[in-house]
């Protein structure tokens, strides 16, 4: 018979506390990409680890999005956004779409207008434009659920995953 180790002692639920459980979670890195109403308007984008396949039949994707986010007031509104999955060697990418205040479009960022005028980033490893079906309230953030309406699954490389407060690949 194999000791067990001793478990640590609960805490009370707090968001320090979610954050460290969660710091032991590996999660794939995707950018999630929209742009505003109006003809012109500039894109917006975010580092997403929330992401998750909900359903495939309709092909249903759901990611969460701060409403304190510079990006919200365009996901709020957007009819589609764009969901990329980003490979272990676009960790400055995931960077600077999570950084704050940063041109998240300017070089060395590569993109194109893609379907449905969805800002679509150049080398990721796949990507899909997805229609938005519903925004849950949940806490200070919102649910997104989209539908995939076109995408392309063809890049090539190893996805970036975050864990432990960092970004890495996968091991042999």
């Amino acid at each position: 018979m194999t000791a067990t180790p001793e478990l640590s002692t609960p805490r009370t639920a707090t968001p320090e506390l979610l954050r460290s459980v969660f710091r032991q979670h590996a999660a794939g890195v995707a950018v999630i990409t929209a742009r505003g109403g109006e003809s012109g308007a500039r894109p917006v984008g975010f580092t997403a680890t929330s992401l998750n396949s909900v359903a495939a039949e309709p092909p249903l994707v759901s990611f969460g999005v701060g409403v304190s986010s510079s990006s919200w007031p365009v996901i709020a509104e957007a009819e589609y956004v764009g969901v990329h999955i980003l490979g272990d060697h676009q960790e400055e990418l995931a960077a600077t779409f999570a950084r704050s205040g940063a041109d998240r479009f300017a070089p060395p960022t590569g993109w194109r207008t893609g379907p449905e005028d969805v800002p679509v980033l150049d080398g990721v490893l796949a990507w899909l434009v997805c229609r938005v079906v519903a925004r849950v309230p949940a806490g200070d953030h919102r649910i997104v659920v989209a539908q995939a309406v076109v995408g392309d699954p063809a890049g090539a490389g190893r996805p970036l995953l975050y864990h432990q407060g960092r970004f890495n690949g996968l091991r042999d």
